[in-house]
């Protein structure tokens, strides 16, 4: 055991000698690279305004997920779908990404409109530098307003204009600011998607309370309701094509 540890003790001297006398060549960075400077005087205006571009871009892009949620027609998707996924008691049959997967595309397909609009007045001028950054956001926003307020009920706005104590006087279509108009939208959706819900609890609440009739006039009381009823549920809403009346209901109410 002695002679092992001292061979061992010799060879890891050893290692640490070599280790010692070793050299190791470090190469520096080419001289030749050019990197990019803040205060570079080569620099052109065009430069700048490329960066700005570009951290436009980003921020819009780190805000999407709001702007998708609070300012579009998604809400009132998800929220019908999620009240027709509760109603069905189908809640593992339907997976919750599938449902957000199909909020998403409708909601695209419902925005298109506005997204033309917003490219043809502010995005592309404002990218071929026929117009600036604060006409650009201006134009950009009048389609979303208006898609907005058309969805906002006047009893809802009036609450947050009282609220914020804005001039009701110059009040306009056009300057109401966002800070305003996003709650207002938002909690009329909300309301908006709520009655449709409602309408679509009726019938298999219907049917609910018949399957539980049934079952306790032949006295199966330890036998679920909600068992028996899903399959009438289901044949009702295949034999009523409830996924194409669904959807085209949600489509021409922003319509």
């Amino acid at each position: 055991m002695k002679k092992n540890k001292k061979r061992i003790i010799f060879t890891l001297m050893m290692a640490l000698g070599i280790m010692m006398f070793c050299t190791v060549s470090a190469y520096a960075a080419p001289s030749g690279t050019d990197l990019p400077q803040l205060g570079d005087k080569s620099s052109t205006p065009q430069d700048y305004v490329s960066s700005i571009k570009i951290l436009i871009f980003l921020t819009i892009i780190s805000l999407m997920p709001s702007i998708v949620i609070m300012m579009t027609s998604f809400t009132r998707i998800i929220v019908v779908l999620s009240f027709l996924k509760s109603a069905m008691g189908i809640q593992q049959a339907v997976p919750n990404q599938m449902l957000t997967g199909l909020a998403l595309f409708l909601t695209l397909f419902i925005m298109v409109p506005v997204y033309n609009e917003i490219n043809t007045n502010g995005i592309q001028p404002y990218l071929q530098n026929t117009i600036t950054q604060e006409q650009a956001i201006e134009e950009a926003s009048k389609p979303l307003k208006a898609f907005m307020l058309k969805q906002t009920r006047e009893k809802d706005l009036e609450l947050f204009v009282d609220i914020s104590g804005t001039d009701k006087e110059n009040l306009t279509k056009e300057n109401v600011s966002f800070t305003t108009l996003i709650p207002a939208f938002a909690i009329s959706e909300l309301k908006t998607a709520f009655q449709i819900g409602f309408l679509i609890y009726l019938p298999f609440v219907v049917i609910d309370m018949v399957i539980a009739s049934v079952l306790m006039a032949m006295g199966m009381m330890m036998l679920p309701p909600t068992m028996v009823s899903l399959p009438f549920k289901l044949i009702l809403f295949v034999m009523v094509d409830g996924w194409y009346l669904l959807v085209k209901s949600l489509v021409q109410s922003f319509m």
